[in-house]
């Protein structure tokens, strides 16, 4: 082989690795923008936690496809009625047992996440499958389950409390949303919801 074609391969080899350099960074800079909009400030916080984009952006894809997997449904409006009176009693309860309300809270965001169709084992499972679809409300449902855990240390107050409450309050607002497509009752129903959550004060 002469001078002049071991140039001409050694270009040839130089530009291929570029061109493959350049649509690998390419698929990854869409792979970061396509998980950033998808999961919003639950893609910072995983970064942040994991101290490794790749990682992090490797365990979010995990979620995604784990979710994607599961058969999530939405509550019929029977469901989202009588979930809602249920969390109307345990803002009432607050007034009186601020600490048994936050855990009434949080097991009756349990108990509409299964009845959706999330497997739920544990808190850090319900969270991370939570994020795939609400991540702007996952950090929400992260702070009001650090405030109950404070407050079996005795280390949160009643305003901590009221605080987690709201948490809570936001997230199953989401839960118990109804699908796009409703009927007239349903919206009425859903409708309710807000006004159930001014009337108990919370």
């Amino acid at each position: 082989m002469d001078t002049h074609t071991l140039i001409t391969v050694g270009i040839t080899v130089a530009v291929c690795a570029l061109i493959g350099s350049a649509l690998w960074f390419g698929v990854k800079k869409s792979r970061s923008r396509r998980l950033k909009d998808k999961f919003g400030p639950e893609y910072e916080a995983v970064i942040s936690q994991t101290r490794n984009q790749e990682l992090a952006e490797a365990e979010l894809e995990n979620r995604a496809r784990r979710v994607k997997k599961y058969r999530i449904v939405p509550l019929s409006s029977q469901d989202r009625e009588n979930y809602q009176e249920l969390w109307t009693v345990i803002q009432n309860r607050f007034i009186d047992n601020p600490a048994g309300a936050v855990k009434d809270g949080h097991n009756l965001i349990f108990a509409v996440m299964e009845k959706r169709g999330y497997p739920v084992s544990n808190f850090d499972q319900a969270a991370a499958d939570l994020s795939v679809d609400y991540p702007t409300l996952v950090s929400n449902y992260r702070a009001a389950s650090a405030i109950a855990a404070r407050d079996r240390r005795s280390e949160a107050d009643t305003e901590d409390l009221r605080q987690a409450l709201v948490y809570y309050r936001e997230l199953l607002r989401e839960l118990l949303a109804p699908p796009e497509a409703t009927t007239e009752k349903e919206h009425f129903v859903s409708s309710r919801v807000g006004e159930i959550f001014h009337k108990a004060g919370v």
